[in-house]
């Protein structure tokens, strides 16, 4: 993998700022003073005008976003996924949420990749609050190039939507101008013992242990579900029909995230299968290198793949 190129989906996010600023003159930037790690400091520079840091204070920031989208403009409010979707949450649904209007809460350092920082900024529980909200939409790209596309079609929908970035460089698979269809699912690989329906970074792990499966025998279909609400009901359930298991994999809690709105398709389906879930395991994080955590959560390949083995025996 060391050819392989890597980008962190949170420089995409600034990068793709900066492009749709270059293009329409209603796209506005906030942040809550971390413009270097969000990369929203890259918009300030190209549009200083319309940038505006509201300082460590993320819910004002949320609430004068409202107010700049209820005046019309396109409103990107970024800050780390804790505190964005945790101490802003109030101000995101009543605010934000319940008069639908088009603000993008741009989050990253989501999930246990923040590494270094530890528990009190590794949020493995944002899709899950975000999911409660009526009306959100939630996005979380795999890797550079659908960050960008997410981005845009984000600015593109006409209303709230919860975009998910993380810290650590992650390997581009996509092409640079992939497709992207806010509630629509991609199949990357065809398989037909399994489906392993990913999101984020563990979308990566999931095509790493496809390719280890295929080498036992086993054929493992791989979806890359970077929309998680409006999750892809037809696509859960016609994977559902023809592969009879699922794995979910996840940078989040097991609880409220991508699992759990698979869970409640097929459940809800009538014809419910075989299911595990790769995720964090209803825990706190810890500090320690991003690589290392990944494996100490149980959310790199290998683990991916001894879940499969063992939804494979309930078949």
């Amino acid at each position: 993998m060391a050819d392989v190129m890597k980008i962190a989906t949170r420089d995409a996010y600034g990068q793709a700022l900066v492009e749709l600023g270059n293009e329409r003159q209603d796209i506005v930037v906030m942040d809550a003073d971390l413009a270097a790690a969000t990369k929203t400091g890259l918009f300030k520079k190209a549009h200083p005008d319309r940038f505006f840091d509201a300082g460590i204070a993320e819910g004002n920031m949320m609430s004068i976003a409202a107010g700049l989208a209820a005046s019309g403009k396109t409103v990107f409010a970024s800050s780390f996924a804790m505190f964005a979707a945790g101490r802003a949450f109030e101000q995101i649904r009543n605010s934000i949420a319940y008069p639908h209007l088009n603000v993008k809460i741009a989050a990253t350092h989501g999930g246990i990749s923040v590494g270094e920082d530890g528990a009190t900024h590794q949020c493995c529980e944002d899709i899950g609050l975000m999911r409660t909200i009526p009306g959100m939409v939630i996005l979380n790209p795999a890797d550079g190039p659908e960050a960008k596309a997410a981005v845009r079609a984000a600015a593109e929908y006409d209303g709230p939507v919860y975009l998910r970035f993380g810290r650590l460089a992650v390997p581009v698979f996509n092409e640079e101008k992939v497709e992207f269809t806010i509630g629509k699912g991609k199949v990357l690989r065809e398989g037909a013992d399994v489906t392993i329906i990913a999101t984020g970074l563990e979308v990566n792990e999931a095509m790493i242990a496809a390719d280890t499966l295929q080498a036992e025998g086993i054929s493992a279909r791989v979806v890359n579900m970077a929309t998680i609400k409006p999750v892809d009901k037809d696509l859960i359930l016609a994977c559902a029909a023809e592969t009879g298991a699922i794995v979910t994999a996840e940078e989040h809690n097991i609880i409220g995230g991508l699992g759990s709105a698979v869970a409640e398709v097929l459940v809800e389906s009538g014809k419910p299968i075989p299911m595990l879930r790769v995720g964090v395991e209803d825990t706190f994080g810890r500090s320690g290198p991003a690589l290392e955590l990944l494996d100490l959560y149980g959310l790199t390949a290998p683990h991916i793949v001894n879940k499969v083995k063992a939804v494979l025996t309930l078949k």
